[in-house]
């Protein structure tokens, strides 16, 4: 199946640092989006933050109650058609088997931590350097992606996190406005079973409790993603778990990766946390969008007339070749309307020259200033 996100002005530092500061006070600080920040942090039972009661995190962690905070549901008729967004180019994203990679349940997902020799190397003013991916799922009877297209929620929904490159580390960059990307890809039950998910899930069962970790051979990377990578939508959004950073450059794929009933069976019902409670719906609600602009790499149909501007012009509702065609159309209009009002005055001269009763006139072609 396919589907058919400019960039608001960062939060204030201010804010940023009273999260930091509520993030203390609270003893924690996990982020599934990023890596461990705290090692006291646990898991969906935490007394702090829980998937059960995600409208409290703001108590604890004050960016999580701010205006730029991700996820969010995607209209699709809203988005906006940019030509600056170029396809997502990756680097380094295909790892030999003889690369161990750790794979972890941390209590709120599974983590597959990654080198930073993954990178996104295209489709962004920056570079990006691998931290990890992890997955959001629901229940064997609810869709879990975070992100929703229309209020369609999916069955899963894989982040690959990365941090740019102009900061040292990961935890230099978390929480500056430009610090982070994410890609993001919708997950959907299909007709057969897809083998680069399997380099995941076939380990899930030795690491069904919180905290549990085992090293996996490197594959590609790549794979886990869609095919299309130069279709996409772009925001500025936040971490989808507490301390909620707003740092994050979102890209979801528009195009949805496909895995078979028995692989999706697995991702939703391996996993436990908190001695023994199955690990399911780990997925944060559509959060406001707040004036945010949701841009499109592509051109759907239903929105050929919201296109963004570029800098320093204003928003158009019109393709170029339409602007085109309307200004030959008004050239034409006006060249017909002088040419009759040409005759029409000719011939009134005509039969003024031929009249005993008025004075003879003389007429000049008309010059620059008198046409302006």
């Amino acid at each position: 199946m396919r589907l058919r996100v400019s960039l608001p002005v960062p939060i204030p530092v201010l804010v940023l640092i009273l999260a930091a500061t509520g993030r203390a006070a609270a003893g924690h600080g996990h982020d599934d989006d990023g890596e461990s920040l705290h090692s006291e942090e646990r898991g969906p039972g935490d007394s702090h933050w829980s998937y059960e009661e995600p409208e409290r995190w703001g108590e604890h962690y004050l960016a999580c109650s701010g205006t730029m905070q991700s996820p969010i549901n995607i209209e699709t008729e809203k988005t906006i058609f940019s030509p600056q967004l170029r396809p997502i180019q990756l680097s380094g994203y295909s790892l030999p088997a003889s690369k161990k990679l750790k794979l972890k349940n941390n209590g709120h997902t599974v983590v597959l931590e990654l080198p930073e020799s993954l990178a996104i190397t295209g489709g962004s003013a920056q570079q990006y350097r691998a931290v990890q991916l992890h997955l959001h799922w629901g229940s064997p009877t609810t869709a879990g992606s975070e992100h929703t297209v229309n209020g369609k929620r999916f069955a899963a929904e894989l982040h690959v996190v990365h941090y740019n490159t102009k900061y040292d580390s990961f935890k230099a960059a978390v929480a500056q406005p430009d610090g982070l990307a994410v890609l993001g890809a919708f997950l959907e039950v299909g007709p057969r079973e897809n083998p680069f998910y399997q380099e995941i899930l076939k380990h899930l069962r030795k690491i069904q409790g919180e905290d549990e970790e085992v090293l996996v051979p490197g594959f590609n990377i790549a794979g886990l993603l869609p095919d299309s990578l130069h279709l996409y939508f772009r925001y500025n959004g936040s971490l989808t778990t507490p301390p909620c950073f707003q740092s994050v450059t979102w890209t979801v794929f528009n195009q949805t990766v496909m895995l078979s009933h028995d692989q999706i069976s697995v991702l939703v019902t391996s996993l436990q946390y908190d001695y023994g409670k199955p690990l399911q719906n780990n997925f944060r609600p559509p959060q406001g969008l707040h004036k945010r602009w949701v841009l499109a790499s592509f051109e759907p149909t239903f929105s050929r007339e919201r296109q963004v501007p570029t800098a320093g012009q204003t928003s158009s509702s019109f393709h170029a070749g339409d602007v085109l065609a309307v200004v030959f159309g008004v050239l034409f209009a006006i060249t017909a309307l002088a040419f009759v009002f040409y005759v029409y005055k000719h011939r009134s001269q005509n039969a003024r020259l031929d009249s005993p009763t008025k004075s003879k006139v003389i007429y000049t072609a008309a010059t620059t200033e008198n046409t302006a």
